[in-house]
């Protein structure tokens, strides 16, 4: 990972271009995501402009990663035969050069999915990206928290996403009303989104799919992370403005995403 140190003046640049590449390119972003939320994640890509596929089963998976722009493992439903898939395709995309998201929800307070993501860790993935409680305990520093919902603040996390972007090479991004992304050098906090979106399913996950998206057209995994939360998290400040409750925020949301413009983000984003 690059050691340079970065300003959210730079961040206000670099970010309004990342939604550009992503909607000029279409980045291809394959979902190993759970049964709950994979119809919302697609639609959240379908709007910003990718594309999502939803290849989740072995023997395709490995295939199907190594012509992927970019892909997400996502544990939250993660049934036998897709955690061979998740494997699989992980391996493949280390191989192939591919960036990856991985999103361990719920690990640490559940025993099947945090043997696999120790297992996946091995696997380098690019982008981690979980909630407080969660990055403590794949740091080893804590036991995990309620099932999906963090026990923890995204500050009391702040030193185990460090710790554990410096041991897995990656970049570490903490969700919460304040998130934080580091590369263990650099690090910037996001002051944008919006609690309805802890009121939708799929809020939280589809977000690891579109850092898939934007690490998929920027060489630097850390600048693509900070772009897809800000684009994300402003998107969802917008929608807010029009919704009246979170069924009508889900749908904003897919409305704010796609028309999602540079100048909000330029106007808009505040970073530190």
């Amino acid at each position: 990972m690059p050691s340079t140190s970065s300003t959210s003046a730079d961040h206000t640049v670099f970010v309004p271009q990342a939604l550009v590449r992503v909607r000029t390119d279409s980045p291809l972003v394959q979902c190993l995501t759970n049964s709950v939320v994979a119809g919302f994640t697609a639609n959240v890509l379908l709007a910003l402009g990718a594309s999502p596929a939803m290849v989740d089963i072995p023997e395709e998976a490995g295939p199907f990663a190594r012509i992927a722009s970019g892909v997400l493992v996502n544990l939250g439903t993660p049934h036998a035969e897709q955690r061979s898939a998740m494997v699989e395709a992980a391996r493949a995309v280390a191989s192939a050069g591919t960036p990856w998201v991985l999103d361990p929800v719920a690990v640490g307070a559940l025993p099947v999915r945090t043997a696999l993501a120790r297992e996946l860790l091995e696997l380098r993935p690019t982008v981690i990206r979980g909630n407080a409680s969660e990055i403590i305990a794949l740091a080893g520093a804590g036991g995990g928290g309620r099932g999906v919902d963090s026990s923890h603040g995204v500050e009391a996390a702040k030193e185990s996403a460090r710790a554990l972007a410096r041991t897995t090479d990656c970049v570490v991004a903490v969700s919460g009303p304040v998130d934080f992304v580091t590369d263990g050098a650099r690090s910037t906090r996001i002051a944008h989104g919006h609690a309805l979106l802890t009121r939708v399913t799929g809020g939280g996950c589809a977000l690891g799919a579109v850092m898939a998206a934007f690490a998929a057209v920027d060489e630097d995994p850390f600048t693509a992370t900070v772009a897809a939360v800000t684009a994300y998290t402003v998107a969802a400040e917008l929608a807010a403005k029009q919704a009246s409750g979170p069924g009508s925020f889900a749908v904003s949301f897919l409305d704010a995403l796609a028309a999602l413009e540079e100048s909000d983000l330029a106007q808009q984003a505040v970073l530190s």
